[in-house]
């Protein structure tokens, strides 16, 4: 009998991969990764020229279809795999990040009288330039006792489905009107595989307020935000949610001209790219938690009971694996924390060094921070880059550093932004453990887990847990593939269930990160100082950050 194959489609923030796996075992046997042709649009607008408003960060919806034609057909030349032994099709995406559409699902911003629009586009997730509208949610849930308000921390983010939408009609009432329907754009991907419209229970329940046994909010709810807004359920998304695991369709003829796929592939319903990585881990039970460590971090857990928890993202029936209430908290800010510091405040000299030795400038920093003892270099940094998503949920905080002198050396400033992060994962982890979500073990994944061996040691010394990281690269994209596989079924090869593809292809490194007590000692004192820095500035203390963005705002003319 010949072998089985499954694609897992990734698509992050800078770039989108296809990973071709084998069923059996989830050996990875290829792999196509293609820069997003616009990147990130947060500075710029597409045609380069135009200065975008602070806080918005967009994308163009035709670089996703560029990444699905050229990094498929790529990892079926290089395998040289038959086809008609790729039995299914998984696709993961970053969220919220979402599009408005017209009736054939065509973006509007392919349309000529809308090209110009910036709200025609896509809103990748770290647009947070609805911070408004997401404050009004907030305020308005509150006041009206809305239940739902307790499953998202008590807090809606400017990166969720409504605020994102209720910007538009505020600011682009003609963008509103056109859209025959808002889609998150991993449902848009499997929309373009497929033909089918079948909107996902993960991102539905996380970024857009879905609730599997209460449905949406009340029309009355949307009615009391604005009176555009009454009907935006069902006039502008879709009430049928479709749960994990689930076929969504077959792959069309123009699918399947597209990627060289066989028409009539099985596609499985979407999911959010941090919660593919928990089964690629072979997580399938409560008490694990999973860092997808990117740009950004998502800290996924599960647990067999629906608890309220502070500041966390949401919480979802059935939204990781079925059977358990799959939770969510993150941190907006971790590579792309990294990659500030470098861009913009390391010396030429450690450029001209990197440059001698032959290294990477991340590799010189390593290198030296790697050096310095825990507490030598006398800082310590809030994490709020690019604002805070777990716990306060504010994205009007911005970053901190306290303690440089005119001796403070490059390194000492990026240890000290890695051990911020880690000072926000383990805020998230107290939290969860303080409000009844248990967790044993810590688990990581992404670009960062694979390759930073000290910023992973620091994490591990500074939760005081051993961290384990998947087997895999590629861990969102391997997850993805596995619900591709269960989508498929049993009887074409696949599996009956995401627990039972999961025990045969997820898998961990041998090798963890085990915390170092001495290490562990100093950094719960630095942890100390970081919670009162935390609890100063992100909740009522000094709202000194949020001043000095109103003026400038009022600077740049908005």
């Amino acid at each position: 009998m010949n072998k089985k194959y499954v694609i897992g489609l990734d698509y992050g923030t800078q770039s989108g991969r296809a990973v071709l796996v084998d069923v059996a075992d989830g050996s990875e046997i290829a792999t196509a990764v293609k820069e997003y042709t616009h990147g990130v649009m947060d500075e710029y607008f597409v045609d380069g020229k135009t200065k975008l408003e602070p806080d918005w960060a967009l994308q163009h919806p035709n670089d996703y279809i560029e990444v699905l034609q050229e990094t498929v057909s790529k990892i079926i030349r290089q395998s040289g795999v038959n086809p008609e032994d790729i039995i299914g099709v998984g696709v993961d995406f970053t969220e919220c990040t979402m599009l408005p559409i017209d009736s054939e699902g065509v973006p509007l911003c392919f349309k000529d009288e809308f090209r110009s629009n910036g709200h025609s586009y896509v809103k990748l997730w770290k647009h947070h330039a609805a911070q408004d509208e997401a404050n009004r949610v907030t305020e308005i849930a509150a006041q009206r006792g809305e239940k739902f308000l307790q499953r998202y921390g008590e807090k809606i983010s400017s990166e969720w489905m409504i605020p994102k939408i209720w910007q538009i009609v505020n600011e682009a009432p003609e963008i509103y009107d056109a859209a025959d329907r808002f889609m998150e754009s991993a449902d848009w991907m499997v929309l373009q595989l497929t033909g089918q419209e079948k909107r996902n229970s993960c991102t539905a329940g996380l970024k857009a307020l879905w609730h599997k046994r209460e449905g949406y909010p009340s029309k009355e709810f949307f009615k009391a935000l604005d009176p555009r807004l009454e009907n935006v359920i069902e006039h502008k998304l879709n009430k049928d949610i479709y749960p994990l695991g689930m076929k969504a369709g077959e792959i069309t003829k123009k699918a399947a001209e597209l990627t060289g796929l066989k028409e009539g592939t099985s596609v499985a319903v979407a999911i959010g790219d941090a919660q593919a990585a928990v089964p690629a881990a072979g997580i399938t039970e409560p008490g694990k938690m999973m860092m997808i460590m990117g740009t950004s971090t998502c800290h996924m857990i599960l647990d067999k009971e629906e608890k309220m928890v502070p500041g966390m993202c949401g919480v979802v029936e059935d939204g990781i694996i079925p059977g358990y209430y799959g939770y969510e908290a993150g941190q907006a800010c971790v590579g792309d924390h990294f990659e500030w510091f470098v861009k913009n405040c390391v010396p030429a000299s450690y450029m001209q060094e990197a440059k001698e030795k032959r290294v990477n400038i991340f590799k010189l920093l390593k290198e030296k921070a790697s050096a310095l003892r825990v507490g030598e270099s006398g800082l310590v940094a809030l994490d709020w880059w690019n604002g805070n998503r777990s716990v306060l949920v504010d994205a009007d905080l911005t970053g901190l550093i306290l303690g440089c002198t005119l001796l403070t050396k490059p390194e000492e400033i990026y240890r000290a932004l890695i051990e911020a992060t880690a000072f926000g994962t383990k805020m998230i982890i107290e939290t969860f453990q303080k409000s009844g979500v248990p967790i044993y073990e810590l688990y990581a994944a992404g670009g960062i887990a694979e390759k930073d061996e000290l910023l992973m040691q620091i994490y591990a010394d500074v939760t005081n847990i051993e961290i384990k990281i998947t087997d895999s690269p590629q861990a969102p994209a391997l997850g993805a593939a596995m619900f591709g596989a269960v989508a498929a079924g049993k009887e074409k090869g696949g599996y009956d269930s995401i627990v039972h593809a999961a025990k045969a292809m997820g898998k961990v490194k041998e090798a963890s990160y085990k915390p170092i007590a001495e290490n562990a000692a100093v950094y719960e004192k630095l942890y100390e100082e970081y919670k009162k820095l935390h609890d100063y500035f992100g909740c009522g203390g000094n709202d000194v950050m949020k001043r000095l963005k109103e003026i400038k705002i009022s600077a740049m003319g908005k």
